[in-house]
C-alpha cells in the first residue's frame, strides 16, 4: 500500500451516547467539531494542540490521534512516516461528549486519506478498530456516520477473545443510521468538572432486575421514533432505569440537573458517561441563563449529519 498524499485535514463531530435507555448502542453526532491537520514528513513526530486539551493531552507519539494514524497505516500495510499534526479542538475532554472517540476516528480517517487504496480503511473497518480501542461502539459509530446511529456487537464463536469478552470470542461490530428529524437541535449543559468513563462505568451493577431491562428495551424502541420526528415522545423515550440511577453515585450534580429539567418538561439525559447533561431540544433562554450562572455551559447544537470527513 502506497501513501499518495502528504497532507490531510479531518473534521470530526462530538457525539452523545446512550440518550437515556439506549445504553452502549445509541449515538448522536453533534454540531461541535475537532479539526485535525496532518502532514507526512521524513522526520519525527510533532504535535500542536489549540483549544480543548491544550497543554494537558499527551504529545508526540503518545497523542491519541497519532496512535490511531499509526494503527490505521499498520492495518492497511502502508509505510509509517513522520507526522506533523495540528489539532484544533472544540470538543470538551472528559465530559461525555465523545472526545476520545473523535480523536481515534479522526486519526483513522486521516490514515485513510493518505492511502492509494482508501477502501482498505472503509467505514466498517474504522468502526471495528475504533470499537476495539474504545471498548464500545456507540460514540464511534455516530462520529463516523453522522446523524443518529444504533450500533451492536455480535459474538463470533471460535475467534480470539476481545478485551471485554469472557466467552473466548471476538465481536463483529455493525451500525445503522436512524434518520433524524431535520428540525432537531439539542442543548448540551457542560460543567467545569471532568469524569473518566471508567469511573462512571465502575458503579454499574453486573445485573439489573428483569423489569428494568424490559423497561429499557421498550423505551429504546420508542427513542427511535422520537428521533425521527415525534417530539411528543421525547420525554417518555428518554426515561431510563438501566444505568443512570446507578451513576448518581458519581454524578450527583448531573443527575440532580436531569431531575430538575425533566420536572420542567425537558427531555434530559446524561450524555454518555457524563457529567454533561443533554436535552433533546432547545432549553428556553431563561433556563439557560439560570444554569450558566450556576456553572453549566449551555451549548445549543444542531445534529451533525455528515460524520467524520476529509476537508
Amino acid at each position: 500500500m502506497r501513501i499518495v498524499t502528504d497532507a490531510v485535514t479531518v473534521r470530526v463531530p462530538a457525539t452523545s451516547a446512550n440518550l437515556g435507555p439506549g445504553f452502549d448502542a445509541f449515538g448522536l453526532a453533534l454540531g461541535l467539531h475537532d479539526e485535525v491537520r496532518v502532514r507526512a514528513t521524513t522526520g519525527g513526530t510533532t504535535t500542536r494542540v489549540t483549544g480543548e486539551g491544550a497543554g494537558s493531552v499527551p504529545e508526540g507519539e503518545r497523542h491519541l490521534v497519532v496512535q490511531a494514524i499509526r494503527a490505521g497505516l499498520e492495518i492497511a500495510r502502508a509505510p509509517q512516516v513522520g507526522l506533523d499534526l495540528e489539532a484544533f479542538n472544540a470538543i470538551p475532554h472528559g465530559r461525555g461528549l465523545g472526545s476520545s472517540a473523535a480523536a481515534v476516528v479522526a486519526g483513522l480517517v486521516a490514515a485513510r486519506g493518505f492511502l492509494s487504496e482508501p477502501e482498505a480503511l472503509s467505514n466498517e473497518v474504522i468502526l471495528d478498530l475504533a470499537t476495539e480501542w474504545e471498548g464500545h461502539p456507540d460514540n464511534a459509530a455516530a462520529a463516523i456516520y453522522g446523524g443518529a446511529t444504533i450500533a451492536w456487537r455480535t459474538p463470533v464463536p471460535g475467534a480470539a477473545a476481545s478485551a471485554e469478552d469472557d466467552g473466548g470470542r471476538s465481536d463483529q461490530v455493525d451500525a445503522v443510521r436512524v434518520e433524524v428529524d431535520p428540525t432537531l437541535v439539542v442543548t448540551a449543559l457542560v460543567p467545569d468538572t471532568e469524569l473518566a468513563t471508567k469511573v462512571a462505568r465502575s458503579v454499574l451493577p453486573p445485573t439489573v432486575p428483569h423489569a428494568d431491562a424490559a423497561f429499557a428495551a421498550g423505551r429504546a424502541a420508542l427513542l427511535t421514533l422520537a428521533l425521527q420526528g415525534h417530539p411528543e415522545l421525547r420525554m417518555a423515550a428518554t426515561e431510563d432505569r438501566l444505568h443512570q440511577p446507578y451513576r448518581g453515585q458519581v454524578l450527583g450534580a448531573s443527575m440532580a440537573l436531569v431531575g430538575w429539567l425533566r420536572s420542567a418538561g425537558q427531555p434530559a439525559v446524561i450524555s454518555g458517561a457524563g457529567p454533561t447533561v443533554l436535552v433533546l431540544g432547545e432549553v428556553p433562554a431563561a433556563m439557560r441563563e439560570t444554569l450558566a450562572a450556576q456553572g453549566w455551559r449551555p451549548l445549543v447544537l444542531p445534529v451533525d449529519r455528515e460524520g467524520a470527513r476529509l476537508v
